[in-house]
C-alpha cells in the first residue's frame, strides 16, 4: 500500500508523534493505522525508558480548583528544560494531572511512597476477608486485594480519568515520547472542604 502525506498527517495529528516516526510506523504496518499506532506506542515506551535516567529539574507547579471551590489540588511535574515547561502541551498535561488528582484522590504518586503500615493493615483486612479458604487460595486472594488497593491508591497506576483505557503512567510515558524529555510527576497535595 502506498503511504501518502495525508495518512502520515492524520496519524501525527492523532498520536502527536513526529512525522518521520509516523511514516516509518505506517510503512512497517503496511498502511494499517491501528497497527501503526501500536508500533508508535511501543516505540514511545522504549524512548521513555531511555530518557528515564535523565535529570528532570525544571517544570511547573500548577493548581486546580474544582467547581464550587470544594476541592483544590497543587501538583508538581518536572521536565528537563524550562523550554518544555513553558509549552502549552506541558502546561495542559500538568493541569490534566491536577484535575485527575482532584477527581480520584490518590494516596501517593507511586507504590514506593506508600507507608508500609498501610500495606500491613490492608493485608490484615484481606486475610480476614479470605478466612476459611484453602491456604494457597488465601495467599492469591490477599495479593490480588493488595494489588487492587495499590492500583487504586497510587496515582501512576490509576486509570486516567480522561481515558480509562490507559493508566496515568502510560499517559506520562506517551508524553515523554512525544515531548522528547524525561518528565516526572513529583508530588501533589489535595485539599477538600470538611475532609
Amino acid at each position: 500500500m502506498e503511504i501518502n502525506a495525508k495518512m502520515v498527517g492524520e496519524l501525527r495529528e492523532s498520536t502527536g508523534a513526529g512525522l518521520m516516526d509516523c511514516k516509518k510506523a505506517l510503512v512497517e504496518s503496511e498502511g494499517n493505522v491501528d497497527k501503526a499506532v501500536e508500533i508508535l506506542r511501543k516505540k514511545g515506551a522504549a524512548t521513555a525508558a531511555k530518557k528515564a535516567t535523565r535529570e528532570a529539574s525544571e517544570g511547573l507547579v500548577n493548581s486546580y480548583i474544582h467547581l464550587g471551590g470544594k476541592v483544590g489540588v497543587l501538583v508538581e511535574v518536572n521536565c528537563e528544560s524550562d523550554f518544555v515547561a513553558k509549552t502549552d502541551d506541558f502546561k495542559d498535561f500538568v493541569r490534566d494531572i491536577a484535575m485527575h488528582v482532584a477527581a480520584t484522590n490518590p494516596v501517593c504518586v507511586s507504590r514506593e511512597e506508600i507507608d508500609p503500615e498501610i500495606i500491613k493493615k490492608e493485608r490484615e483486612i484481606a486475610e480476614g476477608q479470605a478466612e476459611g479458604k484453602p491456604p494457597a487460595a488465601i495467599e492469591k486472594i490477599v495479593e490480588g486485594k493488595i494489588n487492587k488497593f495499590l492500583s487504586e491508591s497510587c496515582l501512576l497506576e490509576q486509570a486516567y480519568v480522561k481515558n480509562p483505557d490507559q493508566t496515568v503512567q502510560q499517559v506520562l510515558t506517551e508524553k515523554i515520547a512525544t515531548m522528547g524529555e524525561n518528565m516526572v510527576i513529583r508530588r501533589f497535595a489535595r485539599f477538600q472542604i470538611g475532609a
